[in-house]
């Protein structure tokens, strides 16, 4: 009598899914070096990853190596154990000792000071915003480049305004400079943890938020968050989607002000950076999973004020906005090849959120179908809801990818994003939770201590 053979364990799966994502890396990684050393098309280093070949140790490396040990050995049972205000004073802390230790593997100045000092970075162009509104009014004549005219260096022409202005407001209060310009990156973009576990318990349930603590923690995408400023913008995003959904789940004494206060945060993120307009596909998502439009009102009057402020004082979002997909081509855009950033993008995204993530990312897809239906009976449990926060940041990052406007650099471009595919990992057997963990610490720790990663 012949019997069927076994399907594979989830676990089996799991394996599976994270084999074929190191297959994915290490395709991206041959692929990218014999097209670079052919024709130097992709202008990274290190295909996929903007960063270069520089093994190293650094003052941050006993520290990087006793925070992860640490999280390995204790993350899983204290968040599990610790009341709740305490898990996200820990969380918090552990991730800013992660992202704090990792930056200084590559020393103080090289790791930390220098990052938003270099030509392409925001603290060039502070002296030119001696008159704000003056600037804001010329700001879109510096974007394209033009031969002898005075023109934006790349990270603050491809970004809107806000994004310069939050390190002239910096340096105004007396925090000048590349150290200061750091500190506040770090400080700002490891509050995204707390966001996105408060987004968790308010979506999906308190087990579930406390599950994936340690793995937004002990995080690769560490290594970008310390310092880039993408960071900190993805800090903003993930405050923008935790008050959405109090103000849907009404889990908060007014929801009409967190509506608001989400709305105002999606504007500034809007006016941080071009392409997380995108969040507008997980806050959608957030209103689907909580099943209430009844946010939309306060939200869209929140999300008018940025936008009307910089307007006022003569910035045009959307001229802006058509300038920069021209500057984008004079640059690397216009010979790097979509047909290979297209796959390898995603490839960058593996070594940002880990394996766990992807073995994550597996039951998330695999559990969909159910999820969709139980949410359309109205029946969806907590899983269902961690879900469909997943799927549309995923639906994110494929419209991100899609757009031919992120050829490259997206390890640290689509953090923000990545902070919403973490959450999967809270979808793996408790019992795994160590080994996982150990898997995302040696990713992290390699890359840092082999290449010198920057943007």
């Amino acid at each position: 009598m012949n019997h069927p053979e076994p399907r594979p364990s989830g676990s089996r799966r799991d394996l599976v899914a994270v084999a074929l994502a190191a297959l994915l890396v290490t395709a991206a990684v041959a692929v990218g070096r014999h097209l670079e050393d052919h024709d130097g098309s992709l202008h990274v280093n290190w295909p996929p990853l903007y960063a270069k070949w520089d093994p190293h140790l650094g003052p941050g490396t006993p520290a990087a190596l006793a925070v992860a040990a640490l999280v390995v050995a204790y993350g899983p049972a204290l968040a599990a154990r610790l009341p709740w205000r305490a898990l996200l004073v820990g969380a918090w802390a552990a991730a800013t000792a992660w992202i704090w230790s990792l930056a200084l593997v590559d020393g103080w100045h090289r790791g930390v000071a220098e990052r938003l000092t270099t030509k392409y970075e925001y603290l060039r162009v502070i002296d030119r915003f001696d008159d704000i509104p003056a600037t804001l009014r010329d700001f879109t004549q510096h974007i394209v480049q033009v031969p002898g005219e005075y023109h934006w260096p790349a990270h603050t022409a491809g970004h809107p305004p806000a994004a310069p202005l939050t390190f002239v407001l910096l340096d105004r209060l007396g925090l000048g400079g590349g150290g200061w310009a750091g500190a506040f990156v770090i400080t700002a973009g490891s509050t995204a943890v707390l966001a996105v576990l408060i987004t968790l318990r308010t979506l999906a349930d308190e087990a579930t938020a406390r599950r994936a603590a340690p793995f937004l923690v002990l995080v690769p995408a560490a290594v970008w968050m310390g310092v880039s400023a993408d960071g900190y913008f993805a800090a903003v995003a993930a405050w923008m989607v935790a008050l959405l959904a109090l103000a849907a789940t009404r889990t908060v004494r007014s929801p009409a002000l967190a509506a608001a206060g989400a709305g105002l945060l999606f504007g500034l993120t809007c006016y941080l950076s071009y392409g997380l307009t995108l969040f507008a596909v997980i806050a959608a998502g957030v209103l689907l999973i909580a099943r209430s439009p009844r946010p939309l009102p306060y939200f869209v009057a929140g999300a008018a004020v940025v936008p009307l402020v910089f307007t006022v004082l003569g910035f045009n979002w959307w001229e802006a906005y058509r300038l920069l997909v021209e500057r984008y081509y004079q640059g690397a855009a216009g010979v790097r090849p979509y047909w290979y950033w297209v796959w390898a993008n995603p490839a960058c995204t593996v070594l940002v959120v880990g394996l766990a993530t992807v073995a994550g990312l597996r039951r998330a897809v695999a559990k969909s179908p159910g999820a969709v239906r139980r949410w359309r009976m109205g029946a969806a449990t907590a899983t269902d809801r961690l879900v469909g926060l997943v799927l549309a940041a995923l639906l994110a990052v494929a419209a991100a990818d899609l757009s031919g406007m992120s050829k490259a650099e997206t390890e640290r471009i689509w953090l923000p994003f990545a902070l919403f595919l973490l959450p999967a990992a809270a979808l793996l057997p408790r019992r795994t939770a160590g080994a996982w963990l150990t898997a995302q610490a040696v990713l992290a720790l390699t890359v840092n201590h082999l290449l010198f990663t920057g943007w």
